[in-house]
């Protein structure tokens, strides 16, 4: 008689998918690039995955953390390798501001910075 011994498990799993748009943040309103990845849930067995679904496509922004849904329909394009541009009317805003800072200017010389100084590290005038 022989013994049967199977593995099976259920994960959850995220994959990142290669996007290079830079676009101007709408949240913190600097320069960023749109990382985009999906998550889903998979079936392994002996550790292979062998179904996955549940899928979710999501943008992170670089410059500020900003988490949107991508709609699913322009994240399977972009998964494919479509050249896809994604567009404000494809994302639903999850998270905002992420871990962005206020910019605060100079009043007398006009650097800009988002650090926590209480003068300017440019010319030494206090910063508001």
């Amino acid at each position: 008689m022989t013994d049967l011994f199977l593995m099976v498990g259920i994960t959850q799993g995220k994959k990142e998918i290669s996007s290079d748009q830079l676009v101007i943040c709408g949240q913190c309103g600097s320069y960023g690039r749109y990382q985009v990845f999906v998550t889903f849930n998979q079936l392994l067995l002996f550790f292979i995955p062998c179904f996955r679904w549940g899928r979710k496509y999501y943008v992170q922004m670089s410059c500020c953390g900003t988490l949107y849904e991508l709609d699913p329909e322009a994240g399977r394009e972009i998964e494919q390798g479509t050249g896809r541009q994604i567009r404000q009317e494809d994302l639903r805003l999850i998270s905002g501001r992420g871990n962005a800072r206020k910019i605060r200017r100079c009043p007398s010389c006009g650097y800009q910075t988002d650090e926590d100084f209480d003068f300017c590290p440019k010319c030494g005038e206090k910063l508001d």
